[in-house]
């Protein structure tokens, strides 16, 4: 066999095993590591809720309905979909003006990567997923819950200015939030090796 004949051979063999692979859907993964490694990098990137902030607390329902289903295949992905619709709006928030100077830089900035990797991974597949007509409006109700709990966030930071304290009030608050994926939509995450 010559070089040529090699050379060519070992171009088909790639493109024909590139068409094998491609039309191949890939299933849609939120992973909860990294969910869980994005709660701990906001967690610490700011320490403890500050003391000097307790007064400017503000009440901030939050909507924890949109992170349960009752396992059934429409609502858990309304479940899905409500934990990507959490990122897109925790992407926003943190793209809305300057974060404080005692945040550890290093931590928000991995846990910004982190939480647009999963944004980016996720958009992709979700743009896809067919739902049933009765399964939009529950899809709906929750995208319409989640967008008011964080347009109040937004609120906060700017009434406050983009304050410590109202950075801290949302910072808690999306602690808060991812925790409460972790703890009640753990089985909407990808994990692997899970211990």
């Amino acid at each position: 066999m010559t070089l040529k004949s090699l050379y060519i051979s070992s171009w088909v063999f790639f493109v024909f095993g590139l068409s094998q692979v491609l039309p191949m859907r890939t299933k849609c993964h939120l992973h909860g590591k990294l969910i869980e490694r994005s709660h701990t990098l906001l967690s610490k990137a700011g320490g403890r809720f500050p003391p000097k902030c307790i007064g400017e607390m503000v009440q901030i329902p939050f909507p924890g309905s949109v992170f349960r289903s009752i396992k059934n295949t429409e609502q858990e992905t309304g479940v899905k979909l409500a934990i990507c619709e959490t990122l897109n709006n925790i992407i926003s928030l943190f793209g809305n003006g300057d974060l404080p100077e005692e945040y550890d830089s290093t931590m928000l900035d991995e846990f910004q990567h982190i939480i647009f990797r999963l944004v980016n991974e996720t958009s992709r597949c979700t743009m896809d997923i067919k739902v049933k007509s009765e399964a939009r409006i529950d899809i709906a109700d929750r995208k319409k819950l989640l967008r008011q709990y964080f347009k109040k966030m937004a609120a906060v930071l700017q009434q406050k200015s983009f304050s410590f304290c109202a950075w801290e009030i949302v910072r808690k608050e999306i602690i808060h939030t991812l925790r409460f994926i972790l703890d009640h939509a753990s089985d909407s995450l990808f994990w692997l090796n899970r211990t």
